[in-house]
């Protein structure tokens, strides 16, 4: 996280205005001179207008155009953070926040904090998360670009429904409201643009309780270049929510590789194939199939590693049907089953050798034997590394694999 420094004066801790501060309202801050005072009038004026007992607190982000300056003039509290980043900022900024309740939203006046109440109001109704939808409700003219509004919102929004099933319709809105008991058990780590991923993700993981309202997005009055880039912030995006799917990444594209492989070898294992009435496919095409079959192999493993890794560092939440897996599977169970491959992959391999040289050494003509064999050979010895290595992942955060105790 972000170092905090408070602004002028030492500030309370939260414990002691817990119940006097219900809703803290969170804007980080970077430079916004020109908007930052909309914001926070806004906010005060709703807690005002709905009896409301709150607070703003503004997380700098290292600003010298005065933002510092406006925030404390119209009430907010300024938090000085010196780790640079969307994330960083947000995290220190609700890490100071004193309420229950905690809204968060940009401080470029594009979304309208007079609709916090709205959000207090579904959270005092249960709701862990209320998350502002943008397309259920209103995007004015010149408040986003197109390729955002049609591409990549939907196309990000979309991919994290896929992924995660979080039935999320609008993922990176800004404007989002939560409890704190929610909030500090998502354990949210990121400090850019990526952190509003991370957040509808481990929300999910975790099961909370999720709903949305619509509401307005506006042309924002920020008077300078934004601080989001298009492609590098939608890239990290979707590279955060691969990271955390090892499903996704490398199970589903690794089994799919490993059953063309073993589709070709076991195809063309009795001989060539006709295709097309003049296509012939032959020994070549059957290297290529244990090619794919390795590498299937290969990248599988790397799922199985990500995901114990996901477990051991507790990134992945829903890890019901892993654990149990893991209780099953044993160091042994990989070893004994990577030995069976191994050697009867070696057995083939000897035969074929025997009467290679029976034959005098001549010509080897049991080329799709010798391919045959040997790949489940490799196959064999592949489990029985990747068994060690999965049991040592397991071992060195402490979380046992197969005979010891998973926490």
């Amino acid at each position: 996280m972000g170092t905090i420094l408070a602004s002028e004066v030492a500030q309370p801790a939260r414990t002691d205005l817990s119940q006097v501060v219900e809703i803290s309202v969170v804007i980080p801050c970077l430079n916004e001179a020109n908007s930052l005072a909309y914001c926070v009038d806004k906010a005060m004026k709703a807690f005002q207008a709905a009896g409301l007992s709150g607070e703003v607190v503004v997380a700098d982000n290292g600003s010298t155009d005065g933002s510092i300056q406006i925030a404390e003039e119209h009430g907010a509290r300024v938090i000085r953070v010196v780790e640079r980043g969307y994330g960083a900022a947000l995290r220190a900024g609700i890490a100071a926040a004193r309420g229950p309740f905690i809204i968060m939203g940009d401080a470029d006046d594009s979304y309208d904090f007079t609709d916090v109440p709205r959000f207090v109001e579904k959270l005092r109704d249960g709701n862990d998360i209320v998350m502002g939808n943008r397309f259920r409700g209103e995007i004015k003219p010149g408040a986003m670009p197109w390729h955002h509004k049609y591409i990549g919102n939907p196309g990000l929004t979309s991919l994290l429904n896929l992924f995660f099933n979080a039935r999320i319709g609008d993922s990176h809105c800004g404007m989002r409201g939560f409890t704190r008991a929610v909030y500090d058990r998502m354990d949210l780590r990121s400090t850019g643009m990526e952190f509003a991923s991370e957040f509808v993700i481990k929300a999910t993981q975790l099961g909370a309780r999720m709903s949305e309202i619509p509401i307005t997005l506006w042309a924002d009055k920020r008077g300078r270049p934004p601080h989001l880039r298009s492609f590098r912030d939608g890239w990290r995006h979707l590279r955060f929510m691969l990271l955390y799917t090892p499903n996704w990444l490398f199970l589903l594209p690794g089994a799919s590789f490993g059953a063309l492989g073993l589709f070709l070898v076991f195809w063309l294992l009795p001989g060539p194939r006709t295709v097309a009435s003049h296509v012939v496919l032959d020994v070549h095409t059957m290297i290529f199939g244990v090619i794919f079959t390795l590498l299937g192999a290969q990248i599988v493993s790397i799922g199985l590693f990500a995901k114990v890794f996901s477990y051991c560092e507790r990134f992945d939440r829903g890890t019901v049907s892993l654990k149990r897996v893991l209780r099953r599977v044993t160091l042994e169970s990989g070893l004994l089953l990577g030995g069976a491959l191994f050697l009867a992959g070696f057995a083939g391999c000897a035969w074929v050798t025997w009467r290679w040289a029976a034959s005098g050494f001549g010509e080897l003509h049991e080329v799709r034997q010798v391919l045959f064999w040997s790949m489940w050979l490799f196959l064999g010895l592949q489990v029985i590394f990747a068994s060690f290595f999965l049991s040592m992942l397991g071992i060195s955060r402490g979380t046992y694999i197969g005979d010891y105790e998973l926490k």
